[in-house]
């Protein structure tokens, strides 16, 4: 196996770790903008909800935000302008306000209450994001906090995110999966969350040119000398084909495609979108259900995944999105209560 040098390793790392500023990105960082500035005056503080499906790029977003403004501005080195937390999961409100206290580097992870002791951990939290100086607290998979929770428990959640709202005078920014919007229902929150948000897959039937502009972005990142010319129609149609519209997919293909082209010391080529096809399991698991259903009803059972960078414009086969993961808390069978994307 032929190894990557330490700077196309950097070159590698430098693409997965880019951001092309597409518009949805654009607003949502002018949001998070305004939520620090508006901290200065408001009483009650305003809050944000960000939704996405998986791979949609939430994560990224919220993690370049963060060092953007790191970026910009000088700070001390007890200041935290910006924090960005996540749920741990499956273990309650409690370790989330552990898990955001560890964040500041105040609450270690081998600490531990002495016995008859009761710590306050909301009060303790208040105290340390005035002491960083917190001006946006970002909590990211915020659906694991609420997932299998009565509507007391969420009640409960809200009212304590609430009161550290309040009494630090930071916003809050809940960042999760589609059905994080059950928060929103809680009366404590409802008015709070002023700004929401989802990130919506591409789609080239309802915006192609959005795509197209977003790959020629992506493109314009890649080490080479002339961008590789990624929006011709065949490329388009292949790489939605492969990615389905989701962002998380398109970058692991375009990834394994540099990689394979650095390897070769060759311009980024279409046959480099082939292998890299056949190497990454693009296609999540319903959809090669889906095709191999497919497959049968046509009694061609010989029939595989097409590879859609070896096939004429007119045979690629297209899916886009319909229905975005949910949540149904009302299904009998907890296995039945997390309900997958449709396309």
């Amino acid at each position: 196996m032929i190894s990557l040098t330490a700077l196309q390793i950097e070159q590698l790392r430098q693409f997965n770790d880019c951001i092309v500023m597409h518009p949805q990105i654009k607003t949502i960082f002018n949001d998070f903008d305004e939520l620090r500035q508006n901290r200065r005056f408001q009483i009650d503080q305003q809050c944000m909800l960000l939704t996405g499906d998986t791979g949609s790029g939430k994560s990224h977003i919220i993690n370049h935000y963060k060092k953007r403004v790191l970026a910009s501005q000088n700070y001390s080195r007890t200041t935290i302008p910006v924090l960005v937390s996540r749920i741990s999961k499956g273990k309650g409100l409690e370790a989330t306000l552990i898990q955001v206290l560890a964040d500041l580097d105040l609450f270690g992870s081998k600490q531990r209450k002495k016995r008859g002791e009761k710590t306050d951990l909301t009060k303790k939290l208040i105290e340390a994001l005035v002491k960083a100086e917190v001006e946006l607290l970002i909590i990211n998979e915020f659906q694991e906090l609420i997932e299998f929770k009565s509507r007391q428990e969420r009640q409960y959640i809200a009212n304590e995110l609430k009161l550290i709202s309040e009494e630090a005078k930071v916003p809050i920014v809940l960042v999760g999966m589609p059905w994080a919007e059950l928060i929103a229902e809680e009366p404590q929150w409802s008015s709070r969350l002023v700004r929401k948000r989802k990130l919506d897959y591409f789609s080239l039937q309802k915006n192609k040119g959005y795509f197209i502009g977003y790959i020629k972005g992506l493109a314009k990142k890649m080490p080479f000398d002339e961008p590789p010319t990624l929006g011709d129609k065949d490329t388009t149609a292949a790489l939605f084909s492969a990615c389905r519209g989701e962002n998380r997919s398109l970058k692991h293909l375009l990834s394994e495609s540099l990689k394979l082209a650095l390897l070769s010391d060759e311009k980024l080529e279409k046959k480099h979108f082939c292998l890299a096809f056949e190497k990454l399991e693009v296609l999540g698991k319903e959809a090669q259900r889906q095709i191999k259903k497919k497959a049968a009803k046509d009694k061609d059972k010989e029939m595989l995944i097409d590879n859609p960078f070896t096939q004429n414009l007119k045979d690629i086969d297209i899916s886009e999105v319909v229905k975005s993961s949910q949540y149904n808390p009302n299904a009998l069978d907890p296995e039945h209560m997390l309900l997958g994307r449709v396309f």
